[in-house]
Formats: C-alpha cells, sequence, structure tokens
C-alpha cells in the first residue's frame, strides 16, 4: 500500500512530454506552504517558454529593470503555477514600490519581492499594502533580519551567491522559523548543501535557451 501512494501516476502528452526538471534532490526540501499550497522549488526565469515547460513549484520572477506591471502580467497569467514577482527596492523604491506590490497582487500573484537595498520604513509600508507575502532579499550577514522581520518581511530570499548556505546556516541558527527561500546553486551538491543549511525552498536558474536547443540541434543536424 505504501508502495502505491509512492509511485504518482504519471500523464504526459506526445508532444510536451519533454520538459525541464528540477534536480531531484530539491524535493527533499520542506517546502513553504502559503495558502495550503507547497512550495520547494522555484524556477528563477522570465522566460515564458521556460515557464510553461517546466516542473518547478512556483516562478521567481525577477529581474534586473524597473519592474513593470505589463511584465507580471503576462507571467502570471502565463504561468501554470504561482508567481513571486520583484517590486523593486534598489532604484525603485518608495511609493512606486507600493503602486507596483498592489497591482502584482490583483494581477494573482502569489507573493511579492523587495531587493536588499528597500529601506525597512518601504519595506513595512508594501506589508502593510498587500495581503500577500511580502519577500525580502539578503545578500550579506550584515543585514539586521530581526527589524527585518519587524518590518514586515514574511519570507527570507537569501541571495548570498557562493556564501549562500553559511548565510542560510547563521539566520537559522538565530531564526529557527522564519520561512527562507535560497539560491541552489548550480550544482546537485550545492542544492543539497543550501537545504541541509536550512532553506525550506530553493530557486533554480535554468539553462538558457540558447543551452537548450544546442543538443537538440546537433541532433537535427545528425539527422
Amino acid at each position: 500500500m505504501e508502495e502505491q501512494k509512492n509511485n504518482a501516476p504519471i500523464i504526459q502528452s506526445s508532444l510536451r512530454h519533454v520538459i525541464l526538471r528540477m534536480p531531484e534532490c530539491a524535493h527533499k526540501a520542506s517546502g513553504i506552504v502559503i495558502n495550503g499550497r507547497r512550495i520547494k522549488t522555484l524556477v528563477f526565469t522570465t522566460d515564458l517558454a521556460i515557464i510553461r515547460n517546466c516542473d518547478a513549484d512556483a516562478v521567481f520572477a525577477v529581474y534586473p529593470f524597473t519592474p513593470q506591471q505589463a511584465i507580471s502580467e503576462a507571467i502570471i497569467k502565463g504561468a501554470y503555477v504561482p508567481v513571486f514577482v520583484g517590486v523593486g527596492g534598489g532604484t525603485t523604491k518608495g511609493l512606486r514600490t507600493v503602486g507596483l506590490a498592489k497591482d502584482a497582487e490583483s494581477q494573482g500573484a502569489m507573493g511579492v519581492v523587495l531587493n536588499a537595498p528597500v529601506s525597512d520604513l518601504n519595506l513595512g509600508a508594501v506589508a502593510l499594502s498587500v495581503d500577500i507575502p511580502v519577500i525580502i532579499t539578503i545578500t550579506n550577514n550584515k543585514t539586521d533580519i530581526a527589524k527585518r522581520i519587524n518590518a514586515g518581511a514574511s519570507i527570507l530570499n537569501v541571495a548570498g551567491g557562493a556564501n549562500t548556505p553559511e548565510l542560510v546556516r547563521n539566520i537559522r541558527a538565530n531564526f529557527r522559523d522564519i520561512p527562507i527561500i535560497a539560491s541552489g546553486g548550480s550544482t546537485d551538491d550545492s542544492v543539497r548543501e543550501t537545504i541541509d543549511a536550512g532553506a525550506n525552498a530553493v530557486t533554480i536558474t535554468p539553462p538558457s535557451t540558447k543551452e537548450l536547443f544546442r543538443e537538440m540541434m546537433k541532433k537535427y543536424r545528425e539527422e
């Protein structure tokens, strides 16, 4: 009976069976349950073709430009899964981040993401304006985590590059219950290390479309 529970039936179409899969080890994370839905893996991309053809639990739609409602709306409408939307915090700040967060919520975003430079005051204003999780990005150990949480952050997004596992471990030692999303790195070992350090969910950066095409085009040329 137990074996039957663990072996979930798989249904796939003849044309869409080739999808981008998240690392199997990432599913060992505890996940974060938001409004009844458990999130363990988040694909870090704004590419709709990848978003529509991967098995991530959610989309982490943060990009290095001023956030635009047209972009978030297109991603939310096009995705099969929940979307967490970047609403600024660096170059984009103040009342504009509040407006972007409210727009993202009305479009159907599951949560909004603020960049590390955002002030506690600005973070608090965003948290008061929406009824969805506000995620604050942590990039180094100089951040006052307690102040971020008190200002209204409900989830931490740890993005410390190669230092991410260590940063997660340090945060978890002092904040046992705060939900943590962290960048998983580029290998299975780095994903495992990040989860073992205390991350509840991991963001995975997918290969580029060019990289995904490489093997396919090689096969076509050989044929």
